[in-house]
């Protein structure tokens, strides 16, 4: 098979000794070129680049963010894409089954391209940009920006800092005193649409939400890579509130259910959040700025994936 290797030397677990054991690695019995970012969004490029040319698979060494520009350059593409972990989260490749430690996912990832272990899967999109597994706007993507000003503290910091930065973010960097935006959310089924107020709402193209080191935090455990968005959206700030809904998320299996301060929507087909007032969105762990308004919708078979052999990319589960 034909390889593109996108690696980001700037991830917070790629390291120069790493880059070439995965290199050589994948050359064994594949041609394999590395292509480096330098920028934002040169993974997409780099990626659409290598689809144009017929290439096989597009591996990424990366966090979330860079994978999430590749599956942008080759979704609605013959060439399937293959996360390899690099970031502080992996919460793509965590979620497929795919072992922490880079170069334990590239044997692994060789042993699914050995048996052609490729399927096609739904992605989300937002303001008609895909995500992988989730898209968080309001409050969410506030804490992501925060993060990333503190952007060099993240290889160290970690878990630890995605914790500061939400609890800094809740006390002085976001008005907690009225609803940030309108969401109008239309079911799957066409069943009539709701509109609700939120504070911060969250697109889930799969489950977990994320991670907290190896523990998930399950918010809608429904959810698939081959079912229609599970959107959340919080309604209130009470730091009791959103307390409440992390430890339920944490210790439960059973992810959160609508309630006090919260509606879960899902099997939803498309959704539009707007407001007179600027709020931020992020995909997939990526900020990408304020905006009036965010257009969400899902799209089956859009991309091709390496799955870990003999594993499952996670299905929903039966009902209860």
């Amino acid at each position: 098979m034909k390889i593109v290797l996108i690696a980001n030397a700037s991830a917070s677990s790629v390291t120069a000794r790493t880059r070439v054991v995965i290199q050589k690695a994948l050359a064994a019995d594949h041609d394999v070129t590395l292509a480096e970012t330098t920028r934002r969004g040169h993974a997409t490029r780099i990626a659409r680049g290598a689809a144009a040319s017929g290439v096989d698979v597009v591996a990424v060494l990366g966090g979330d963010g860079t994978l999430n520009e590749a599956a942008n350059g080759v979704a609605g593409t013959d060439t399937a894409l293959a996360p390899l972990p690099g970031g502080s989260t992996n919460v793509f490749a965590k979620t497929l089954g795919l072992p922490e430690d880079p170069v334990h996912a590239t044997a692994v990832t060789l042993e699914a391209l050995d048996v052609a272990s490729i399927r096609s899967i739904g992605l989300g999109s937002a303001n008609e940009r895909y995500f992988l597994f989730h898209a968080g706007i309001g409050f969410d993507a506030a804490v992501v920006e925060q993060v990333e000003r503190r952007g060099q503290l993240k290889r160290w910091a970690g878990h630890a800092l995605f914790a500061f930065s939400a609890v800094d973010t809740w006390a002085r960097h976001y008005d907690r005193k009225q609803p940030t935006f309108t969401a109008e959310i239309s079911h799957h089924d066409g069943t009539d649409p709701i509109s609700t107020d939120g504070y911060f709402t969250i697109a889930l193209n799969t489950d977990p939400y994320t991670y907290l080191g190896t523990q998930p935090l399950s918010v809608a455990p429904n959810t698939g890579l081959d079912t229609p968005l599970s959107i959340v959206t919080i309604h209130s700030m009470s730091l009791a509130r959103l307390s409440a809904l992390g430890l339920k998320a944490l210790r439960s299996d059973r992810g959160i259910r609508s309630g006090r301060g919260v509606t879960v929507t899902p099997n939803v087909r498309g959704a539009r959040l707007h407001s007179q007032t600027p709020f931020p969105y992020q995909l997939d762990g990526d900020h990408l700025g304020n905006v009036t308004e965010v257009e969400l919708a899902w799209e089956p078979d859009v991309i091709r994936l390496v799955v870990p052999d003999g594993r499952h990319v996670p299905r929903p589960p039966d009902p209860l």
